[in-house]
């Protein structure tokens, strides 16, 4: 499993020692060292089915500085994954990958059901 983060993102470090908690093993990847490709992010989202705004981090700063919340219903699904190629800090955090599952964010009770 693919555990992408921010380490100094708390929501990241909770959704880590969870994951140690549980014994459930990953391979840790610093999103803004290692920022994930639009390919992958399209393999992400295509697993995930969730709608790709989903995957953007609407309370960070870069998200608020670029007004996508105006631009973003404009842009083509393309575009949109290749902006969030461009920056890290752009990405919704955690992201958890495996090869049939992809999660977005740390919510406790979607983990547990879906990795337990």
């Amino acid at each position: 499993m693919l555990f992408i983060n921010y380490p100094k993102c708390s929501t990241c470090r909770k959704a880590k020692k969870w994951l140690e908690e549980h014994n459930i093993e990953f391979e840790s990847r610093h999103i803004i060292e290692d920022n994930p490709t639009s390919e992958e992010l399209r393999r992400w989202w295509e697993i995930s089915e969730l709608p790709l705004k989903r995957f953007f981090n609407t309370s960070g700063m870069k998200y608020r500085e670029l007004k996508l919340k105006d631009k973003l219903p404009d842009m083509s699904e393309d575009e949109q994954l290749n902006l969030l190629a461009t920056d890290g800090m752009l990405v919704k955090r955690p992201v958890l990958v495996d090869d049939d599952l992809v999660l977005v964010g740390f919510k406790v009770k979607e983990w547990e059901e879906r990795l337990l």
